[in-house]
């Protein structure tokens, strides 16, 4: 049908001291009218640095040392500040991981739309109100009227991805560029974005050009496949192709960590001591007052299971579900409305504040983005050590056990002197476990601790939690609404719907008979759920 995007021998050069010389070397890639080509690759392969050259939003640091991009025959690296403005919307658009970075807090989302259409055409007002709106249902928003007087943040993360959706193709673009904008969803969403996506594309003709890590997008989404490792394309195949015969290596490496959604058959001691135990554990938001009218939101309802030791149970679901809230009240971070926590023999739910804080080095959290739960101006062994010495651990001690731990995690101890930026995110998160379980706890929350990473990265944590799991005898609390990663390390599963245990059994029974509707549902949109993964 034609090249709408035609990238040739294209290299980008690296400020000097990086890791290496080049961000991009040589690649040679290109997206047909109506097509969607998948650039896949880990964290560093240069994946958005392709992305920000194609739209010209390239910081000066990384500038392009040779080859060409064309969009429809233009070399857009030839092409002045004011025409890339030009082109921006109306011939290539792009969609962004973070709407929520993405879009202005402090403007309407009908306005942010329109503001594409004031800048780019000469349509008058109510001409612009009108296609706004036309684009707003052309995204299945609901309630249009009120999605296009509503900000940002009074939005789903769903939602604020259609918005970002319609800024993209208002103007009709030949090429949309798609980086990782359904990382951060869950899948009933994931699985809504990617149809939308799908639909626009081909009622559009647009080409595609869709980056993500994500093997399960990519089998759900994908017509060609280009793979990215350290700059340089490894291998670029048909969708089908690809998946069934990786040639390279780094690709089967890739396809083979992505997790099987069959659970794994996992042995555990039905008659292990009770760590947790939650019985009809609720908790309820309440807004407005005296003049505004009273609300009330039942995040968590009526929410009961038992956790023993050496065991991992899974909570799964939407966002909003109540996932992170029945986390939270168990960890004492927020307090229930009602009901019982128990851990051990310890009542905590009613526990005051300080009769709490002996306890609480035996519940530890490793939260979803480690960069944001670490102090970036402590040295990573410092933050290893806080919790110990504010529980009258010597130093010395306390060093000496954040140098195991190092070890634990397989990070060499000699890093303890380093700061949080010098690692990397998989790195990092391997840090945070390591602060976790420096208080030697009896119960440890991850709280979607794997959702942020590379599906290379993601499968080594999760084997490290497993690992340490068996060694330490822990119960673990896992929190995610990714199913594949909650099969592979889940003995029991609880799938939550608005606030609701829904369903809850080993993670066998669960995986292998759904019982309940919405259950049913999540693994209906569970993205590349006709592929065998990891079998």
């Amino acid at each position: 049908m034609g090249a709408v995007l035609e990238i040739r021998d294209l290299t980008i050069a690296l400020p000097r001291g990086a890791d290496r010389g080049n961000a991009v070397t040589g690649v040679n890639l290109t997206v047909d009218r109506g097509e969607i080509v998948c650039l896949v690759g880990e964290s560093g392969s240069g994946k958005s640095v392709i992305a920000h050259a194609v739209m010209g939003l390239s910081p000066k640091e990384l500038r392009a040392t040779g080859g060409e991009i064309l969009l429809e025959g233009e070399d857009i690296l030839k092409a002045s500040p004011a025409r890339l403005r030009e082109l921006r919307c109306v011939r290539m658009s792009m969609i962004f991981q973070e709407p929520m970075t993405a879009l202005n807090p402090v403007m309407r989302c009908d306005a942010q739309i329109e503001e594409v259409l004031a800048m780019h055409t000469s349509l008058n007002a109510e001409e612009r109100r009108a296609r706004v709106r036309r684009i707003i249902e052309e995204v299945h928003l609901p309630d249009p009227e009120r999605m296009m007087a509503s900000y940002p943040h009074q939005l789903s993360g769903g939602q604020r991805q259609r918005i970002m959706i319609a800024i993209a193709l208002i103007m009709e673009p030949v090429l949309l560029i798609a980086d990782e904008p359904t990382t951060a969803l869950d899948v009933t969403t994931q699985a809504q974005i990617l149809k939308l996506i799908r639909e626009l594309q081909q009622k559009h003709g647009t080409g595609v050009l869709f980056i993500t890590h994500d093997f399960g997008v990519v089998a759900e989404i994908a017509d060609r496949v280009a793979v990215l490792r350290l700059g340089a394309l490894v291998e670029t195949k048909t969708k089908t192709e690809l998946l069934a015969r990786p040639e390279h290596a780094y690709t089967q490496m890739l396809i083979a960590s992505v997790p099987s959604i069959k659970p794994r058959h996992r042995g555990s001691d039905a008659a292990a001591p009770i760590v947790l135990k939650t019985e009809a554990l609720a908790k309820i938001y309440s807004s407005g007052g005296f003049l505004a009218r009273k609300r009330e939101v039942h995040a968590a309802v009526d929410v009961s299971f038992t956790l023993r030791r050496g065991q991992t149970l899974g909570i799964v679901g939407e966002s909003g579900s109540g996932k992170s809230t029945v986390a939270r009240c168990i960890a004492r971070l927020i307090d229930p409305t009602s009901g019982s926590v128990k851990l051990g023999n310890d009542e905590i739910a009613t526990m005051s504040a300080g009769a709490l804080r002996p306890l609480r080095r035996r519940v530890q959290i490793v939260f979803q983005d480690p960069y944001r739960s670490l102090n970036p101006r402590r040295t990573v062994g410092e933050a290893i050590i806080e919790g110990p010495l504010n529980y009258g651990i010597s130093r010395s001690d306390a060093l000496e056990r954040a140098r195991k731990l190092m070890e634990t995690v397989r990070l060499d101890p000699s890093a303890l002197n380093r700061y949080p930026h010098q690692f990397s995110g998989g790195q990092r998160q391997r840090i945070c476990i390591a602060r976790a379980l420096a208080m030697e706890p009896e119960l440890l929350i991850a709280d979607e601790a794997v959702s942020a990473l590379d599906v290379s990265v993601q499968a080594q944590v999760l084997d490290l939690l497993d690992e340490i799991r068996d060694r330490m005898n822990l119960a673990m609390l896992f929190i995610t609404h990714d199913l594949r990663v909650a099969a592979q390390v889940c003995d029991h599963v609880a799938v939550m719907s608005k606030g609701r245990v829904v369903e809850y059994g080993t993670a066998a029974d669960v995986f292998g008979a759904p019982q309940h509707a919405y259950t049913q549902a999540l693994f209906a949109a569970a993205p590349g759920r006709d592929y065998a993964f990891g079998s």
